[in-house]
């Protein structure tokens, strides 16, 4: 059953909603495409393969809602989420993403999202999902509403790794999950010599001297839980 929701109107007035879809995989971008114009009553959907893409279309065209992939080459999710929400702070972007929860769901909350779902969902949870943002509500799963309220009663910044930026956290679980700083660098198109800036920062920031003290730390504090 399509949900007739919109705040813009076509020429024939009917009702539209308007969509963007952001992710550097044409398949996900299509498929999430399908899901919003099956569902939705009159949905136009934009698509962007990266985040200047995104942040060009955000600036030149009024949208309803942002589906936003958290990790792309370049400009990552996260740095594309922070720009929207300095032009756009009442635009609603739904985070999607293939890591748990418990990586990235808090960072992107505190960031701005409306809401944040991992890519195996199944289609009606981002119906849900888009369809409570644009009530202006916000969408967590039991999951993230647990850890939120653990986040909260604890204290914020009681775990080391609260205090990295959103790249070097990013840099920090690829280098939890064994990738070398060679791929690191080509999977986020960066150089190899940032990526060992990163490690550096990363290294320095938590206390410890090694890459291999890298990787017992993420998997100490469970960053590849799943």
């Amino acid at each position: 059953m399509k949900t007739a929701l919109s705040s813009q109107t076509g020429k024939s007035g009917e009702r539209i909603l308007r969509f963007l879809v952001v992710d550097d995989h044409a398949v996900v971008r299509r498929g999430v495409r399908g899901i919003l114009i099956e569902s939705f009553e009159n949905a136009e959907v934009d698509e962007a393969a990266t985040a200047a893409e995104a942040l060009e279309q955000v600036c030149g065209q009024d949208f309803d809602a942002v589906i936003l992939d958290v990790t792309m080459p370049g400009a990552g999710g996260l740095e594309a989420l922070k720009s929207i929400k300095l032009t756009h702070p009442n635009l609603p972007v739904l985070m999607l993403s293939i890591h748990p929860e418990d990586q990235y769901a808090v960072r992107v909350l505190k960031a701005g999202a409306a809401g944040y779902m991992t890519k195996d969902s199944v289609p009606e949870q981002l119906v849900n999902a888009v369809t409570r943002i644009l009530d202006g509500g916000r969408y967590v799963s039991s999951v993230v509403a647990k850890q939120l309220m653990t986040y909260v009663a604890k204290g914020n910044g009681e775990r080391p790794h609260d205090v990295l930026s959103d790249r070097e956290f990013q840099v920090l679980i690829m280098i939890t999950s064994g990738k070398p700083v060679s791929r690191i660098a080509n999977e986020l198109s960066l150089s190899v010599k940032t990526i060992s800036t990163y490690r550096a920062r990363l290294l320095d920031k938590l206390g410890l001297e090694t890459t291999a003290e890298l990787m017992k730390y993420g998997l100490a504090h469970e960053l590849l839980k799943y």
